[in-house]
């Protein structure tokens, strides 16, 4: 039995709530209560709030994270119903309604008083971990995202100016990789085209550093000579000293230590197909110090593994799927349908999703996931359950999205399936998945 200086961390975490509309005001949906009953087991409890939250006190961003996203205040109360004690905001969506959008979604987050991460007034802010104090000991938070416009990186405040409210985000670079006699090639195209001839000015006014022996600049893409052809991305190492800079000092404030990663990036042709980035910033992160990764982003399920012992969930796909029921949109997201943003929102709707047969709305793999329930004990992981869940397809869109345990689809199968070549052997015992360890 454990005492107090012998505790035992237990954990749940959801993925993205894309949730637009609040919880029924007469009480519990069908599911709710088990879906609740198994969040509750952890003392800490994750989410990933992937929307603005606000009475759309702002206009719409230039750019958004693909929908134009914002959901009343009042859905702060119903993830605390759900559960959830801290909150990741680090994602493509946050700057939706662009800076305004994001401070007011701040003010509403500290008026309810809940824990959150990820986004802030300053870079500082953004990327500061988060604390959560419980019974079984203290646990730090620490949120990021890889995927997000660049004016929506947040900046550091200096003697002089206030810095600028956004994500903590992390930069990564692509570079193309081909052999030389298809360098030579793009380079006929980039000169007959004048693709580069904007930037070779600017470059020789030095304001962009000078090209690498091997380097070929095409528009916004750099490619250089190599044996083979492959994409070689890059972690900026700036941002990656933050987030370890950040697991050190939760490291010293707290007993355990997540980290959130919002990741879009694809390897290959599959969306379930882990990229090589997040394998990387992730192991990292656990050299690092931290105890646990929760992925979020693709709105699907990808692999977990165990690393040194560490839990590492690449994508939990979404907890809450409520896409076609935000209550307006800005002209550009009208803009994105060539409509002219006098219509109405189904034929906004029905417009982009080829009136219901494409999109993440009327796909069933993006309404199925899990939420990971785990223990660890003496620094070991002890118990890590999978509950499945999906999000009520079947129903029309003013009822569906919501979360509810599942029992007729294959969810678990099809993520032991997926998981099985990162190591993982997962059973199946009265409908939960259990990670054998």
């Amino acid at each position: 039995m454990s005492n107090i200086n012998d505790p035992v961390f237990k954990c749940t975490a959801t993925g993205d709530a894309m949730v637009t509309r609040r919880l029924p005001f007469e009480g519990e949906y069908d599911g709710f209560s088990e879906v609740r009953q198994f969040i509750l087991k952890g003392d800490f409890r994750f989410g990933n709030l992937e929307t603005t939250v606000h009475n759309f006190e702002s206009y719409g961003g230039a750019q958004s994270g693909g929908s134009w996203l914002c959901s009343p205040p009042g859905v702060l109360k119903d993830m605390r119903k759900f559960g959830m004690n801290v909150l990741c905001t680090a994602n493509n969506h946050a700057l939706d309604y662009s800076y305004g959008g994001l401070l007011k979604t701040i003010e509403y987050l500290e008026k309810e008083d809940f824990i959150f991460t990820g986004t802030g007034r300053t870079l500082s802010d953004a990327s500061r971990p988060v604390y959560l104090d419980t019974v079984s000991g203290r646990y730090a938070l620490i949120g990021c995202t890889m995927t997000f416009n660049p004016e929506c990186m947040a900046g550091e405040q200096t003697a002089s100016l206030p810095g600028r409210p956004g994500v903590n985000g992390i930069r990564v670079t692509k570079k193309f990789r081909v052999p030389r006699e298809e360098l030579e090639h793009l380079k006929r195209i980039a000169d007959s085209l004048s693709l580069n001839a904007s930037a070779d000015i600017i470059r020789a006014e030095g304001y962009l550093p000078q090209l690498k022996e091997g380097e070929q600049p095409f528009a916004q893409m750099m490619f250089e000579a190599a044996d083979k052809a492959e994409v070689v991305s890059t972690i900026n190492e700036t941002d990656m000293k933050r987030i370890t800079d950040a697991i050190a000092e939760a490291r010293f404030m707290a007993d355990y230590v997540v980290v959130a990663m919002h990741n879009h990036l694809i390897e290959g042709k599959i969306k379930e197909a882990v990229d090589k980035v997040s394998v990387e910033f992730s192991h990292k992160c656990i050299d690092a110090g931290a105890d646990a990764i929760i992925g979020t982003g693709p709105h699907l399920l990808r692999p977990m593994e165990i690393y040194k012992g560490k839990p590492v969930f690449y994508c939990l796909g979404d907890f809450i799927n409520q896409l076609e029921t935000i209550r307006r949109a800005p002209d550009g997201m009208f803009a994105k349908q060539k409509l002219n943003g006098n219509e109405r929102l189904d034929v906004l709707f029905n417009n982009r999703s080829a009136n219901g047969t494409r999109g993440l709305s009327y796909s069933k793999v993006m309404f199925e996931s899990v939420i990971p329930y785990w223990e660890v004990e003496n620094g070991e992981l002890r118990k890590l359950l999978l509950l499945p869940i999906e999000e009520h397809f079947s129903l029309p869109r003013s009822r569906n999205g919501w979360p509810r345990k599942d029992t007729q689809s294959n969810i678990i199968e099809r993520f032991a399936e997926m998981s099985k070549p990162w190591g993982m052997d997962i059973k199946i015992e009265n409908g939960v998945g259990v990670v054998q360890l």
